[in-house]
């Protein structure tokens, strides 16, 4: 992230903690590793907006050539916001209503259906339009078990066996199948399961000839640990190259569009989360630092038991060397509470700043405003090293902005 310890201080004092602050110069980075991954003119690279929705970063990736994924019709409305036009749009949701797909049908968004009975329901509503379908080819991978996204144990994609079914529903209503699509799972640093899951997806498009494009998904991780080596994107480049063009060989449409879902690896790096240290305490012979990151900030420890790297700068100069193990702990009621357990950091006292790495995905987008806490501020640090407030911190009056209030 290249941020210095002034900047750090600098930020917390005149933002306030805690604080979501991100790299343009990061973010412009990982785009453009991922557009230089594959060479060819029919390569396009689908950013998973889920992972951060923020408007501003939006506008940066869009600058960047790279397309989107929308999860809902609140993801569309924000992406056509940072100036998506809707052909850049791909809406992959799972298990929507009707109306969902009417709100994607109606901009002339394509949409991806990833169950017999959601196709059926397209075609209802859709007769003779273009669809594209999720496949499950029974290969998943992932950080946890609760982001593998494909395999026998997910809720997600159309079971292989079920491609005859498929087609009779695409017949059925006159539906026009133009690409298929699958996601194996978030945050892998293993290329060979990959490269296996796109070769095993693959088999599938060689049922559908008139395909004009194949997703073979992605879900690349970055090493959240300091132990953990970095995706080898060079030799997965390589091997990927070597499916691809293997199979362009083989299907009937040699100007077939190859799209790629890298997910988290789009914005993990350039976000980092500030914090305040409120409290320190002795508890039956753990020591505990207290926080105002609860997991209404920063909800993937609890929720995934993930890993942040996380650091403490010292608010009177101190370089920090002496060490304890602790816990860092938010200000959350629940046991469960916790950001990082059993970990060396330097002695801590109140009114010293938390930082967390690797916050740029799946952190703020999953905030929320449980024990009425209010949701951090936003800043982007830009390519001259200005900083600019591009979400505002939650006020206690937007609490209750949906309120029906002064009612008998």
């Amino acid at each position: 992230m290249h941020f210095e310890r002034d900047l750090i201080i600098k930020l917390a004092e005149k933002y306030g903690t805690p604080l979501y602050v991100y790299s343009e110069a990061v973010l412009r980075e990982r785009c453009r590793e991922m557009k230089n991954l594959l060479p060819g003119e029919n390569v396009r690279i689908n950013y998973s907006a889920k992972a951060n929705t923020n408007l501003d970063l939006l506008k940066i990736i869009k600058d960047e050539g790279l397309d989107v994924d929308a999860m809902s019709p609140g993801e569309i409305y924000i992406e056509q916001l940072a100036g998506f036009e809707n052909d850049r749009i791909f809406f992959i949701p799972n298990n929507v209503s009707e109306e969902e797909m009417k709100f994607a049908i109606e901009r002339d968004i394509l949409t991806s259906v990833d169950s017999l009975s959601q196709l059926e329901m397209f075609g209802k509503i859709n007769p003779g339009g273009k669809v594209a379908v999720r496949f499950n080819p029974g290969i998943g991978a992932g950080h946890h078990e609760k982001v593998v996204t494909a395999g026998e144990k997910t809720k997600f994609g159309v079971q292989m066996d079920f491609i005859p079914q498929v087609k009779d529903i695409l017949k059925k209503y006159n539906l026009k199948l133009v690409g298929i699509n699958q996601h194996m799972g978030s945050l892998f640093l293993d290329w060979h399961i990959y490269i296996e899951g796109v070769k095993s997806f693959l088999t599938i498009a060689k049922e559908f000839p008139e395909l004009e494009f194949v997703d073979i998904g992605g879900g690349f991780g970055v090493p959240y640990k300091p132990d953990e080596e970095r995706l080898d994107l060079s030799r997965l480049a390589k091997e990927l190259e070597i499916v691809i063009d293997r199979f362009i060989e083989q299907h009937p449409n040699k100007d077939i569009i190859i799209k790629m879902e890298p997910g988290r690896y789009i914005v993990a790096e350039c976000g980092v989360l500030l914090g305040t240290v409120h409290s320190v305490k002795q508890n039956y012979g753990t020591t505990y630092i207290g926080t105002d990151i609860g997991f209404n900030v920063l909800v993937r420890p609890v929720m995934y038991d993930s890993y942040h790297e996380v650091a403490i700068i010292k608010k009177n100069n101190d370089d920090g060397t002496e060490e304890e193990l602790v816990t860092v702990v938010g200000n959350i009621c629940e046991s469960g509470d916790i950001l990082a357990k059993d970990r060396m950091l330097p002695k801590s006292e109140p009114g010293d700043i938390i930082t967390v790495f690797n916050a740029g995905a799946y952190s703020y987008c999953m905030s929320s405003n449980y024990n009425s806490r209010l949701r951090p501020a936003e800043v982007l640090i830009d390519l001259e090293g200005k900083d600019r407030l591009i979400r505002k911190r939650d006020t206690l009056e937007s609490l209750t902005q949906n309120f029906i209030l002064d009612q008998d």
